[in-house]
């Protein structure tokens, strides 16, 4: 058996710069992983089977439109597997869920098969967000994906992370967007290790998709709302097209503290604390 994490992915910021002829909306985004995710394992079998638990796992389907089986039969088409997939990230939530679900199974075969990794423009005609997700380092993501700027290891920060139980449609929310073309991310960006200098930068930043988002899913004002409460929020954002939202603490202590009590005040919300995720950098 082999297995592999999915980690969460956030975008730190999210500035939509145009739109190009065939529909695609172009981006500028900033991209890390943390320590909230789900998890795939992977048995040798005679053929591609996928079995899903967790606690959202009956929301997302078991078939082959399932990118889990999509990355695996781009990967080989004569070759077999008992996939397991252990769903702890809400659907459609804006944090790259079925993209980091797709990257872990191509890590987990990889190691089963003893395969190298497919090139990530095969990835990307699976979806957009699938190259991204194969690396853990801080990412710069321009052009509609395809265009990555590794810069190395992330800085290490805590987060409380919020998702309401509201699914947005990335469609809906790109389409509810009034300006196509927007300023791209600042120039300059400071070193992340002055985490004070590069937190008071990134606050210039922004998520472009928000104000759609929020029109058309109010609650997730709410969220924003909840995580700028906060008192030792640092910074307060919605994560790709929402509904996710997170806010950047100040501590590990504050964190776990914000997360018990905004469960507390709001049982039907997924709330979770998390770090930033630090595999093994290679």
């Amino acid at each position: 058996m082999t297995s592999a994490f999915a980690p969460a992915k956030l975008n730190l910021c999210l500035h939509v710069t145009g739109l190009r002829e065939d529909g695609y909306h172009l981006l500028d985004s900033l991209v890390m992983q943390v320590d909230v995710g789900d998890k795939i394992w992977a048995d040798p079998q005679d053929r591609l089977t996928l079995s899903i638990s967790g606690p959202f796992g009956k929301d997302i389907p078991p078939g082959p439109e399932n990118l889990v089986l999509k990355a695996a039969s781009l990967m080989s088409k004569d070759k077999g597997a008992a996939i397991q997939l252990e769903k702890n990230l809400p659907p459609a939530a804006g944090i790259g869920g079925g993209s980091s679900d797709a990257a872990a199974t191509v890590r987990a075969l990889c190691a089963l098969w003893q395969l190298p990794q497919p090139d990530l423009q095969s990835l990307a005609s699976l979806g957009s967000d699938i190259p991204v997700c194969m690396s853990a380092q801080l990412t710069r993501m321009r052009g509609v994906g395809e265009k990555l700027d590794y810069w190395g290891v992330p800085p290490e920060l805590t987060f409380v992370l919020i998702n309401p139980r509201a699914e947005v449609s990335t469609p809906c929310v790109f389409t509810a967007l009034e300006k196509k073309s927007n300023s791209a991310i600042e120039k300059d960006m400071p070193n992340p290790s002055d985490l004070d200098a590069w937190l008071l930068w990134l606050n210039a930043q922004r998520n472009d998709l928000e104000l759609p988002a929020i029109s058309l899913a109010p609650v997730i004002l709410d969220v924003l709302e909840a995580l700028n409460a906060l008192p030792e929020a640092r910074l307060v954002r919605m994560s790709g097209s929402g509904a996710t939202c997170f806010a950047i603490m100040h501590d590990r202590q504050s964190a776990k503290a914000a997360t018990e009590y905004l469960q507390r005040a709001h049982p039907s919300w997924w709330v979770k604390d998390a770090v930033t995720y630090f595999p093994d950098f290679n």
